[in-house]
């Protein structure tokens, strides 16, 4: 009786266990083919997919600094005085917007003297009518007159610096009450008050190998990202493409224009620039169903074709959403590709289809 107890109980424990172990995966098969590994009668077990020609987008993708699109270095025509300044380093400014005033005294007194000549002026025209003067005293005092007109002009323009675009004031070199002496003080050794930059759209220009040279055109769309802003794509488009290639790095230049109307891109930002240069029709396959030889970098998949499983070496492209490009000359639109079940085959295994 005694014995009996420890045989009932062994089993007990036993027959658990050996279900156990009869239920596990074998090494190295997919975890996720969810299917048995036979169907009772010797055969594999596998789902299918037909394959299908879809139209896919051929691109390439080059790193890129951003530029400021452009940037000018404000100053006067002639040395003098600063007399206000009303923007500093980072204010966003409109285009005609005033940013810099310079000592009116130069322009004071030509205004002075130009009242002068124009009263000479209108004397001496007065005196033509009558042919109280010569025609050559006449156009003396007309040249005279014309000649300051213009000076006064210039100098009413030279006095009040302006925004020429929207933008961002990128630098100020100079305080009020300062003598502007036209020296370079800028990075790019210029002559300059203030720097100012237009930040939307920016522009960069990247270098592309000059085998895709035959793709490009001007007006292409290009997709700009970078990882600052990892959920954000920037549509830009290619502005100008260089006349000539690069023959130490076998490339050729292209200029992007990038919209930026948040404002969030900065010049100097490195981003990454993908062109899609080509659509074509392609056989494409859920990545689960391509297979690694071990040991090697070789890519295959299986087909299935009257009930046996075909191992067929293929190549792969690049990633379309949840699919990806397979290339090989043995394979054709509809034939069954194996997506479940083929981590457990080798060439010519029989297989029963399961829907």
């Amino acid at each position: 009786m005694k014995i009996n107890v420890i045989s009932d109980t062994l089993m007990a424990i036993l027959v658990p266990a050996a279900a156990l172990v009869g239920c596990g995966t074998p090494s190295g098969e997919a975890a996720d083919d969810h299917i048995s590994p036979e169907n009772g009668e010797g055969n594999e077990a596998v789902k299918i997919m037909e394959l299908e020609y879809r139209e896919i987008g051929r691109s390439i993708t080059y790193p890129a600094n951003l530029q400021a699109y452009p940037e000018v270095h404000l100053s006067p025509a002639t040395p003098d005085r600063i007399e206000k300044i009303y923007v500093e380093a980072g204010d966003e400014v409109a285009e005609g917007e005033l940013l810099v005033e310079m000592d009116k005294t130069q322009l004071q007194q030509a205004l002075i003297e130009l009242d002068n000549l124009e009263k000479e002026y209108n004397r001496m025209d007065t005196l033509r009518k009558v042919e109280s003067i010569t025609q050559q005293q006449y156009d003396q005092v007309r040249s005279s007159y014309e000649v300051m007109r213009s000076n006064v002009e210039y100098l009413r323009n030279n006095i009040r610096l302006q925004a020429p675009f929207a933008g961002k004031i990128s630098a100020r070199y100079f305080e009020e009450g300062e003598m502007y002496a036209a020296s370079p003080v800028t990075p790019e050794g210029q002559p300059a008050i203030l720097s100012i930059l237009q930040t939307d759209p920016l522009e960069a220009l990247v270098g592309v190998s000059e085998q895709f040279l035959p793709y490009i055109r001007t007006g292409m769309p290009v997709t700009v990202t970078t990882d600052v802003y990892p959920q954000e794509e920037f549509i830009a488009r290619i502005m100008k493409i260089y006349p000539s290639v690069d023959p130490a790095f076998r490339s050729f230049t292209i200029k992007l224009e990038i919209p930026n109307p948040k404002g969030i891109l900065y010049p100097g930002m490195l981003t990454r620039s993908t062109i899609e240069y080509e659509r074509v029709e392609a056989l494409v396959a859920p990545p689960i169903a391509v297979l690694r030889q071990e040991g090697t970098n070789e890519r295959f998949i299986f087909i299935e074709k009257e009930g046996s499983a075909r191992r067929v070496v293929v190549e792969t492209g690049e990633r379309y959403d949840d699919m990806i490009e397979i290339i090989s000359e043995e394979i054709e639109e509809g034939d069954h590709l194996i997506i479940a079940g083929q981590a457990r085959l080798t060439d010519g295994d029989e297989v029963d289809v399961i829907q």
